[in-house]
């Protein structure tokens, strides 16, 4: 399969849905206000690290290419946003991160029981916004996504044997840790349409999810931290072994297995380790396998699309592919 033309930005995607992600941003900023002091600051330094609701995107762009209009869905999208704030509020207080897209995380400008305890409110105000809106199947869509995050979570805090970590055991990670989650907007966005195309749209962002991590590793590996927000190569310095470490370590000698050893062994990596590290895995040609591998995913992606009546919608979801594809940060 081939993908559009390159190029393609989170602005071109969302420019049609424009009005509607204003109003996904009003529903938002609705479901978290609280009259709470510490909670109310800590919302307007959330809402200011925010990302661009790539998420909520899909959700309204699943929903108009299955067809039958939802006048809830505009707060669905905000619902998911939400969950996907609170696992990032999380993340950071597990991680010990003190940036998050260039801006001071919840952990650093507070504390870490504030972020845990952020994170909590936030899940739950999502939990309350879909039971005020009495629909079951939103809130058992969106409680499985949580229930699979918490369990990706914690497959990552059980990985022991950084050197032994399999492409599969990957696989369950970021299916779990990203990928649920994109396939939930996608699915919650089809609530309405036939069961056929909400399966298609469930399997589309699982697909388009798992690429979509596979990116985010890689630019890890490619990027300065003037363009992704983060420290270059910080999966390393926490130890995470991703797509492309796991493919160089089947080629690695044992001198280049030492270095990863001794790096995975050493609490803070020096800038020195790191490097090695990176060429060593670039060279055993694990950058170009994790890519290629994100380029067939985004190909099956596709290929589920043609089960969607065509529509400007359905286009602009193909085009999500390309944008995660050639994404810089």
């Amino acid at each position: 399969m081939t993908f559009r033309a390159a190029g393609i930005t989170l602005a071109g995607l969302q420019a049609s849905l424009r009005p509607r992600l204003d109003a996904v941003q009003g529903e938002l900023r609705r479901i978290i206000r609280s009259d709470f002091g510490l909670i109310a600051e800590v919302n307007g330094h959330l809402l200011q690290m925010q990302g661009k609701m790539f998420r909520p995107t899909l959700l309204l762009l699943s929903q108009e290419a299955s067809g039958p209009g939802d006048e809830r869905a505009e707060t669905h999208a905000a619902v998911v946003e939400l969950i996907h704030l609170a696992t990032l509020v999380h993340d950071d207080s597990v991680d010990h991160s003190v940036l998050r897209r260039g801006m001071p995380t919840i952990n650093a400008l507070f504390s870490h029981q504030v972020s845990v305890i952020m994170g909590d409110y936030l899940y739950s105000r999502a939990v309350v916004e879909l039971t005020r809106l009495g629909e079951i199947e939103p809130l058992r869509v969106l409680s499985r996504v949580t229930n699979e995050m918490t369990v990706g979570e914690m497959r990552q805090l059980m990985a022991h044997e950084p050197l032994s970590y399999s492409e599969a055991d990957y696989d369950l990670l970021i299916r779990s840790k990203t990928a649920s989650l994109l396939s939930g907007a996608c699915e919650v966005g089809a609530l309405r349409a036939p069961p056929r195309e909400r399966e298609v749209l469930r399997r589309f962002g699982d697909l388009l999810g798992m690429a979509f991590q596979i990116v985010d590793d890689l630019l890890d590996y490619t990027e300065e931290e003037a363009v992704t927000g983060k420290p270059s190569g910080n999966d390393l310095r926490e130890h995470k072994v991703t797509l492309p470490l796991i493919h160089a370590l089947k080629h690695f000698g044992p001198e280049a297995r030492r270095e990863v050893r001794t790096l995975m062994a050493t609490p803070e990596p020096s800038d020195e380790q790191i490097g090695q590290v990176v060429a060593r895995v670039a060279e055993a040609g694990g950058l170009d396998y994790a890519r290629e591998r994100a380029h067939r995913l985004a190909a099956r992606a596709e290929q589920e699309l043609e089960a969607l009546p065509a529509s400007p919608a359905r286009e602009t979801l193909r085009d999500s592919l390309s944008y995660v594809l050639d994404r810089k940060r």
